[in-house]
């Protein structure tokens, strides 16, 4: 395992892999050489970028990517929470032959986590999901398999639910679409389910960090690169499964979070004269104020709660948006 230095100082400790990690072991699977290279017998050119706040879910995404058809040359840990335990689970993985570099952060935010982890790619190709999420066993591979094609296109691909808790952004569509425009509803890109060439993202610049947006970070770099002329392509088979682990009150905040920081990026690029984000603003708040209203006829209380926290959080968030000094 890497340890890479922190953004700001942390106390050093030892590491002990007969201190619990979290969870089982990783598999056997994880210890076989030849899962790191494709098919030609090459190493693959593929590293996995995960933020988190330091969750022992993290196993569950780990073991996904250890026992599928190819592994990544190498999975970033960049955790936020700095918790031994996942340096531990780090070293596991790494000892049983997929690298794992773990990078404690001071830090806070998914964007300052995806930025920390993707200035410290090597390869040729980056991926990123979430700790949250469960890729399938043919995820890694069928990216290399998409970007060694289409290099100049940002790939993404189906969120399905996983768990006890109902999950409203799933995407399930098994119909492919390229997407070469912004669209006025919404861009196909899933934040938890993406892949790039490395020398495209770095072009593109870093995910956006201001914090009236501190969960639209996948809409507005869907954006900004669909304006450059780039290519968001969907891609059905490739497929993380999201875990379900929030209660309900949990999820109410969420919702919540998701509407101010939608409506911060919408306030960010409204300053800057944009009229199509304008538009979509507009649209977004009347298509929420339709599922509150469904949610409210169906007797549908996650419907109602989403539909209503966007209701009630696009405005404030277009204001805070709109001051916002650091766009």
């Amino acid at each position: 395992m890497t340890v890479e230095p922190p953004t700001k100082q942390t106390p050093p400790f030892a590491l002990s892999l007969s201190k619990d990690s979290g969870g089982e072991g990783p598999s056997t699977a994880a210890s076989r050489p030849a899962s790191s290279r494709q098919a030609n017998g090459q190493k693959n050119q593929l590293t996995v970028v995960i933020p988190t706040l330091g969750r022992s879910m993290l196993r569950g995404t780990l073991e996904a990517l250890a026992r599928g058809s190819v592994q990544p040359a190498e999975v970033i840990v960049v955790d936020q929470g700095r918790r031994e335990q996942l340096a531990l689970m780090a070293a596991e993985y790494t000892g049983a032959g997929m690298p794992v570099t773990w990078i404690p952060s001071h830090r806070t935010g998914r964007s300052a986590g995806l930025n920390d982890g993707l200035s410290r790619v090597h390869t040729e190709y980056t991926a990123i999901t979430d700790d949250d999420c469960t890729p399938a066993a043919n995820w890694v591979e069928g990216i290399l398999c998409e970007l060694s094609q289409r290099p100049d296109a940002i790939l993404t691909g189906r969120v399905e639910a996983g768990g006890e808790e109902r999950v409203l952004s799933v995407v399930t569509s098994d119909k492919p679409v390229d997407q070469r425009k912004p669209s006025l509803r919404f861009d196909r890109l899933s934040g938890g389910n993406m892949a790039i060439a490395t020398s495209l993202a770095r072009r593109l610049g870093p995910f956006q960090e201001a914090t009236c947006m501190r969960t639209a970070e996948d809409a507005e770099f869907a954006y900004r690169a669909l304006r450059a002329g780039v290519t968001i392509r969907y891609a059905p088979h490739l497929v993380v499964t999201h875990q379900g682990w929030r209660d309900p009150d949990q999820r109410s905040s969420q919702y919540r979070e998701y509407g101010l920081s939608q409506g911060g990026f919408y306030g960010l690029y409204m300053r800057r004269g944009d009229l199509f984000i304008a538009l979509r603003a507009a649209i977004h708040l009347l298509r929420s104020l339709k599922r509150w209203l469904l949610g409210k006829l169906q007797k549908d209380d996650e419907m109602a709660a989403n539909g209503k926290a966007y209701v009630m959080g696009l405005l404030p968030g277009i204001i805070a948006g709109w001051r916002a000094n650091n766009f």
